[in-house]
């Protein structure tokens, strides 16, 4: 499995030069150039932290009524986590530029619980030209409630992923997907075993 270092930090505000940029990032359904995405996360005594900064020349931000269908039409990154590769259960955070968050429970196979809220979850998003970035944390206790980190282990199972739509001339909407750990599925599909890794906390 692909694995990522997460270091641990003290420092207030962040410093996220020490953390490790994770940039490969893919486009497995479809040919097209892979935009930047880098991907970083710090760890410290209480929380998980996270940032992604992404480019986008053309971003889709559609209006809607509600948080899970802004998300769900728009660019965004996403964060899937599991206490094991069953998942059954796990737990998704969709994110867009905007900041609206979507977040869910799952069971595999798509079975999802839209009421579940991941307690203590923090996030800030910001738009500047052609980038967006999201930055977010989570509690580590929240993290060892779900059993995504259990005790004595510095693992956590995560899925990192990118939705990149762009508008066709025509005016709809192209939808790319763009997961860290190509799943190896004949069409786009995140919510699978084969699309997760290892984040390590060292």
């Amino acid at each position: 499995m692909k694995r990522y270092p997460v270091r641990h930090t003290s420092a207030s505000p962040l410093d996220w030069s020490v953390a490790e940029p994770l940039t490969d990032f893919s486009f497995p359904w479809e040919a097209s150039t892979t935009p930047l995405t880098e991907f970083r996360a710090l760890w410290n005594d209480t929380h998980l932290h996270f940032r992604f900064d992404c480019i986008d020349d053309d971003l889709v931000l559609p209006d809607a009524p509600t948080a899970k269908e802004r998300v769900l039409g728009s660019d965004r990154v996403e964060i899937f986590l599991a206490p094991d590769l069953s998942l059954k259960p796990y737990y998704c955070l969709e994110m867009s530029p905007r900041g609206d968050v979507l977040a869910y429970e799952a069971n595999f196979y798509r079975e999802m619980n839209w009421d579940w809220q991941c307690a203590g979850l923090q996030l800030t998003a910001h738009i500047e030209g052609s980038r967006y970035t999201v930055t977010g944390s989570i509690p580590l206790d929240t993290l060892r409630a779900l059993q995504v980190l259990k005790p004595g282990s510095s693992e956590l199972i995560a899925g990192l992923y990118r939705a990149e739509f762009h508008h066709r001339p025509d005016g709809t909407v192209h939808s790319g997907w763009m997961p860290w750990v190509n799943p190896q599925t004949e069409r786009p599909d995140f919510h699978v075993p084969t699309s997760f890794g290892v984040l390590t906390l060292v």
